[in-house]
């Protein structure tokens, strides 16, 4: 003996399927909100008009044929070693913040200590970091952006 397909069965079919779809999507829109750190820029268009600016600054960087390195020691602070042709730079100053990639703690500003010429040490707590580096001397100056683990 078959049953007959009616509206009741259409009707039940209909809100299964759709109650499917609407459940998912609620729950992949919560999973993106809680995940997503925030803007990487405020706006957009003014990032646009300092574009060629960046290059032009990323340029002038290069030519100075420094070498950056960044990473953390066995200790758990952060080192940074600054050279160029030559060797470790001298008379070099080094700030920075640290960043964490999805916004979950606040930004850091760290506060650098030289160990000996070119090499820099900071505090930076476990975790995975954007830190953002300036090193300057008279008339020169290079920017560097490290992810840290």
């Amino acid at each position: 003996m078959t049953r007959k397909f009616t509206g009741r069965h259409m009707f039940i079919i209909l809100v299964l399927f759709f109650g499917t779809v609407i459940v998912v999507n609620l729950i992949m829109a919560r999973f993106a909100i809680g995940t997503f750190g925030g803007t990487v820029v405020d706006n957009s268009y003014v990032a646009s008009q300092n574009y060629n600016q960046w290059l032009e600054e990323g340029r002038s960087a290069q030519a100075l044929g420094w070498t950056l390195t960044g990473e953390r020691a066995e200790t758990g602070a952060f080192v940074v070693t600054l050279v160029d042709g030559t060797g470790p730079l001298k008379d070099v100053e080094l700030s920075g913040t640290a960043e964490h990639p999805l916004g979950q703690s606040e930004d850091r500003v760290l506060s650098f200590t030289k160990l000996s010429p070119g090499i820099f040490t900071a505090p930076l707590p476990e975790g995975r970091w954007k830190v953002r580096l300036r090193a300057e001397r008279p008339g020169q100056e290079y920017r560097a952006i490290r992810t840290i683990e």
